[in-house]
This record gives C-alpha cells, structure tokens and sequence, in this order.
C-alpha cells in the first residue's frame, strides 16, 4: 500500500464537522469510484501533537502509485462532479501540507543481497 498524508487546519470559522462531511463525500467519491482503496480522518487529541504540525490528518491509501496517479488524473482534470467536491475541502483548509509512505519493507524486497 501506498498512503498519501495531507496535514492541515482549518481557515478561522469553518466548522469542524462541517470539514469532515465534506472530505467524507469527496473521498468517499473516489474510493466508490476505484481510485482510492480507503481513507482516515484524524485529529490531534488533548493538544499533542509534533510543534508545527496541523491539526488535522488525513490518510488516503491506494494500492500503488498507478491507481494514486489515476486519482490525480480525475482530480485535476478539474471537472464536475469531483471538482466541486475538492473544492468544497479544499477551500476549507489552510497550512496544508503532503508526504507519501509506503508499507516497509515491500513485498518484492529480497533479504541478503543487499549492497549498502
């Protein structure tokens, strides 16, 4: 699995759950649509959390770089209905940021012959 990571806050005034319903429906779209396999909301608890780090954390797994390059394919194809459902997240959020994980170690790795 690859799991994409966005960590973000929301921009003063917008309603938590408000966020969550939105990611809810643009995700889910794209997971009943095949190009995501699932995905996480979370949120730092109690305050704690890594200085500087949004609050909220979002996990979007997919089963390998083709299937996430074919969700950024829709995405950015900038069209309806996923471009009102990106916008409606996306327009929520600030302080955005994005990392890409991998499981490890992966399923082809071989034990052994490696050289450094």
């Amino acid at each position: 699995m690859d799991i994409y990571h966005i960590f973000c806050d929301l921009k003063p005034g917008v309603r938590d759950l408000d966020f969550t319903d939105n990611v809810h429906a643009y995700l889910g779209r794209l997971q009943s649509d095949g190009l995501i396999e699932a995905y996480r909301i979370t949120r730092r608890k109690l305050g704690l959390g890594i200085a500087g780090m949004p609050e909220f954390h979002l996990w979007i797994e997919t089963t390998g770089m083709g299937q996430l390059d074919a969700a950024f394919q829709t995405v950015s194809s900038r069209a309806d209905p996923v471009e009102g459902l990106h916008h409606a997240v996306n327009s929520l959020v600030e302080n955005a940021t994005f990392g890409l994980y991998r499981d490890f170690p992966d399923t082809q790795r071989n034990r052994g012959d490696e050289r450094f």
